[in-house]
């Protein structure tokens, strides 16, 4: 039975110590707490004393309950004060001789059965552990920042850990209100290794102009319903920090992809640290705060993209959609909601049939939920014609493509597209990951070719990729990207190279977790609850995959590793057996889970 600790040590008040002080204090633990000097003690009390104002302003937090926590802090400057806790946390500063002199100091001050947790998000535990006489009770504690709003503790566990020790910290985080996931000791344990190589893949993907860094964060804020898109997040983290976490993961992995980006040092040395400074990849209104004060708006980019080509936008009256699954039917109700006159073509009368009462399903519980009304019901599907004649699409004004996602089909189909439809037309793909050159060198009009791709369901989803060719007009980028707007979507833009921006950013991120599931460094369940409960992110990396299909994922990931021939990209072994037998995930009942 895991002992139940009733006053516990920390060592450092500084951010993340003063945030353990107080997440213990509120859950009735007395704490002894040690800074070096009367100054940092201070400011450590001070952070702890506007913490939990801010607490009781909220309402989330009594008075009383604020001044009987403060009783149960008892802070100073004499290290000895902790020798009779059974428990105590390291949270010093993230230097290696640091925390290795602190250990030292402990290992000699208090008994041999006390447990010593270090705080670190990155160093090595068993090489810290290795500095005492009590390596089995060293143990990795690492809290997320600020530790009384986030709800994750990595406890990270050597391969010398005593069991029990390991449970009494799993009861204590858990009596404490935290979620608890263990892991091993490497660099970067389970959120940082996979949370900082997708931060790097967006600071290298800003560096080389593939998209603007607002596209980017907006991107995957959008597309992946992530709280913070990955620069903005990278300036709160603070960049020196960010730098520092990648460089000891990537001399731990040698993996190119946690190499720092050079853009990253960069701006490390030229002192530009994020939100700290007051400027990192975004400028702030004052060090600290979290206004920018230099974003570029939508409204400025719709004017730039209409002002590049020297002439006023296509006019879209009328768009076709070829295809009849379930992105084609999304893109089919919202153009045609949003005004647009909308012919859809099917192959056959059946899959006409099934388009059009999808439509009228969906539209349904549009009214049922009082989304729309009726008037708009009706007036949407006035709006919307099916035919299986590919000619009868020759007046449309702009042509979307959403077909399956297989090459050679859609080149075929781009050469019909182009022998039918009126000159001037544009036509549209709705690729997720294949080159949009590829279906635009298809047709005798290339420059009239673009990407525009859509998030499933598009009903519901705001983002839409718009990939311009090398080829591509600047009135047909203009164009396709005011028709977004125009549907209520937000269109970011990117250059054409496999995976545009979520998916390049995305699913070399779920390789990575299938790759460390696969070294048995920890499980499916708590590799999914370190990048939710520890980043907000909306999905597991693994629940994800699970609904987006194993089939796609590796497929997926396999154009964008013959695309960048980055050995980092290569497909999880795991994943391409888990194809082969058949485990697509949640549309076959079993993937990662069974379901």
């Amino acid at each position: 039975m895991a002992q139940d600790f009733t006053k516990v040590g920390v060592v450092g008040l500084g951010t993340m110590g003063a945030g353990i002080t107080e997440v213990l204090a509120r859950a009735g633990i007395e704490v002894v707490g040690v800074e070096l000097d009367g100054e940092t003690l201070a400011r450590g009390l001070d952070h702890i004393r506007h913490s939990t104002e801010r607490a009781v302003s909220r309402g989330k937090l009594t008075e009383a309950d604020r001044d009987a926590l403060f009783d149960r802090i008892h802070a100073g400057t004499d290290l000895t004060a902790v020798a009779e806790c059974r428990l105590v946390v390291e949270a010093v500063p993230e230097r290696i001789e640091d925390k290795r002199a602190v250990l030292a100091e402990l290992d000699r001050l208090c008994p041999s059965g006390t447990i010593i947790a270090t705080n670190t998000s990155s160093l090595s535990v068993t090489e810290l552990a290795a500095g005492t006489s009590r390596p089995s009770r060293v143990i990795g504690t690492h809290w997320f920042n600020p530790a009384p709003v986030m709800g994750l503790v990595e406890i990270i566990r050597t391969v010398v850990t005593d069991s029990a020790a390991l449970e009494d910290l799993e009861a204590l985080v858990a009596k404490v209100g935290k979620s608890a996931v263990v892991a091993g000791d490497r660099a970067g344990f389970i959120a940082n290794a996979l949370l900082f190589g997708y931060l790097n893949n967006a600071v290298r993907m800003l560096e080389a102009h593939y998209a603007t860094r607002e596209d980017i964060d907006a991107a995957m804020r959008l597309g992946c319903g992530h709280p913070m898109g990955p620069l903005a997040l990278l300036d709160l983290i603070g960049l020196d920090s960010a730098y520092e976490i990648l460089d000891s993961i990537y001399h731990t992995s040698r993996d190119h992809l946690h190499a720092p980006a050079p853009l990253l040092k960069q701006l490390v040395t030229a002192g530009m640290l994020g939100r700290k400074t007051g400027r990192g990849f975004y400028t702030y209104a004052a060090p600290d705060s979290s206004q920018i004060v230099d974003a570029v708006t939508p409204d400025a980019v719709a004017s730039s993209d209409s002002g590049r080509s020297g002439a006023a936008v296509r006019p879209v009256r009328t768009i076709g959609v070829i295809g009849t699954g379930t992105m084609a039917g999304g893109i089919i109700e919202v153009c045609a909601r949003h005004g647009y006159d909308v012919i859809f073509r099917a192959r056959g009368e059946e899959k006409l049939a099934g388009v059009r009462k999808n439509l009228e399903r969906s539209l349904d519980k549009g009214v049922a939920k009082g989304r729309i009304s009726s008037d708009d019901r009706a007036a949407t599907l006035a709006r919307v014609r099916g035919t299986t004649d590919l000619s009868a699409l020759a007046g449309c004004d702009l042509v979307i493509e959403a077909v399956v996602e297989d090459l050679a089909v859609k080149r075929a189909l781009f050469a019909e597209i182009d022998a039918v439809i009126r000159p001037g037309a544009i036509i549209a793909t709705t690729t997720s990951s294949l080159p949009v050159i590829e279906c635009a060198t298809a047709t005798s009009r290339p420059q009239d070719v673009v990407g525009m791709h859509w998030f499933n369901p598009a009903q519901v989803m705001r983002l839409v990729e718009i990939v311009p060719t090398v080829l591509t007009a600047d009135d047909v980028t203009a164009t396709v990207a005011q028709v977004a707007r125009a549907a209520g979507k937000h269109p970011v833009r990117c250059a054409d190279r496999a995976g545009f921006i979520v998916n390049a950013l995305l699913f070399p991120y779920l390789n990575d977790a299938v790759k460390m599931l696969e070294a048995h460094y920890a499980d499916v369940d708590a590799i999914d609850t370190a990048m939710k409960v520890g980043c907000a992110h909306p999905m597991g990396p693994f629940e994800l995959a699970d609904v987006v299909g194993l089939d796609v994922t590796l497929a997926i990931v396999r154009t964008l590793y013959l695309e960048f021939r980055e050995p980092g990209y290569a497909p999880a072994p795991l994943l391409e057996h888990l194809v082969k037998a058949g485990y697509l995930g949640r549309k076959t009942r079993r993937g990662f889970r069974v379901y």
